[in-house]
């Protein structure tokens, strides 16, 4: 009689990371379907999520990472593999969670020599286009870009004392955004609600037209390109960086002049450091040192910012992964093939790279999935 399948749940180890890759409520469908789930000891609890809610729901609660990457067939993460992760990673096994492995080399060279299958959530695409897995976070990065640059806009901070929204009489922050998708759209949403003066960069012009339509001009809107970013930079207090290439490194829109050229004690917040980050010259920071001074400018590239509100972004990320991780646990690798969105997740698979975006930024040859199998 062959076994249950089993989907492990380790505990994130990464830096200030406090998501959880299932809820309860996940663990109950998985059960229905006749999946057994294990979960270490704690991995929710940051999230609000107690080992009995989790026993309650039917999970297995283990003590230890190496129990739960051991036995499972099928691992759910939020982020990807730590180095103290790394030697857990085999053949055979299915890893499904944020890769971005465009900014995190060493990772995709762990999952090839392991033959593991990677299985990204920023990669998952619909016909569409829309990216279903990323856009939650996205989301929540976006909202909380805002909040966090007027934070550090703060003189107390280092910042240069302004108020986002102003106060009657005086001006209010102005708010640089690069990128109309799912993150800079929400970011400029926010900031023009705290009332600031909010500037919407995109190559995309049917984007900005939608935008528009929307804010009815609350949000001003601008075609990208170099001369319009350099302008839009020096007059900035805030910027935030939001561009995305699926699968692949961000592009770098910002230069070292640019940064150079704006007032001292403004403040940049790239969202795209993930993706190795549209700002030139920038390296990833965490939710303990999140910022880090440059021409006297706010360096904020913290690679997790949803993990700083770790309730909400857990339950919005699960509803979206829930349908996916079911595939996969029930189907296995033949989930793949029935379902074109989660073949574009496959990043890594019997130690080829089959995405070609995730393929181009290592400087990897690109296999098909037919061809790895």
């Amino acid at each position: 009689m062959t076994p249950p399948p089993v989907v492990g749940v380790p505990r994130e180890v990464k830096t200030d990371e406090h998501r959880v890759a299932i809820t309860p409520d996940g663990v109950l469908e998985m059960s229905h379907h006749g999946v057994g789930v294990l979960v270490e000891r704690d991995a929710g609890i940051d999230s609000g999520i107690t080992d009995d809610d989790y026993r309650g729901a039917g999970a297995e609660v283990v003590d230890s990472a190496a129990d739960v990457w051991g036995r499972a067939g099928l691992v759910l993460k939020v982020k990807e593999p730590q180095a103290s992760e790394l030697a857990f990673l085999r053949p055979g096994l299915v890893l499904f969670t944020y890769l971005h492995l465009a900014g995190y080399p060493q990772v995709a060279r762990a999952l090839i020599e392991s033959r593991t299958t990677g299985v990204a959530y920023e990669t998952v695409q619909l016909a569409s286009g829309q990216l279903p897995l990323l856009a939650p976070m996205s989301e929540v990065a976006g909202r909380m870009a805002p909040q966090i640059g007027a934070h550090f806009l703060e003189r107390r901070q280092g910042g240069r004392g302004v108020l986002l929204g102003g106060a009657p009489g005086v001006r209010p922050a102005r708010v640089v955004v690069l990128g109309a998708g799912n993150v800079g759209w929400n970011a400029a949403w926010i900031a023009q609600g705290m009332e600031a003066e909010v500037l919407l960069l995109d190559k995309n012009i049917d984007r900005l037209r939608w935008v528009d339509q929307i804010h009815k001009g609350r949000i001003q809107t601008l075609a990208s390109n170099r001369a319009a970013v350099a302008r839009a930079m020096r007059d900035a207090d805030l910027v935030i960086g939001a561009v995305l290439v699926p699968g692949g490194r961000a592009p770098v829109l910002v230069t070292d002049d640019m940064v150079a050229s704006m007032r001292p004690g403004a403040v940049i917040i790239d969202c795209a450091i993930d993706q190795g980050g549209s700002i030139e010259g920038i390296h990833e920071t965490t939710h303990t040192d999140p910022v880090f001074v440059r021409h006297e400018v706010l360096h904020y590239a913290v690679g997790n910012v949803p993990g700083a509100v770790p309730n909400t972004s857990t339950y919005a990320l699960t509803n979206a992964t829930l349908p996916y991780a079911v595939e996969l646990a029930t189907r296995g690798i033949d989930a793949i093939a029935a379902d074109p969105a989660l073949e574009g997740g496959v990043n890594t698979l019997n130690g080829a790279v089959t995405n070609p975006a995730v393929a181009e930024a290592l400087g990897a040859p690109t296999a098909t999935i037919a061809d790895a199998r």
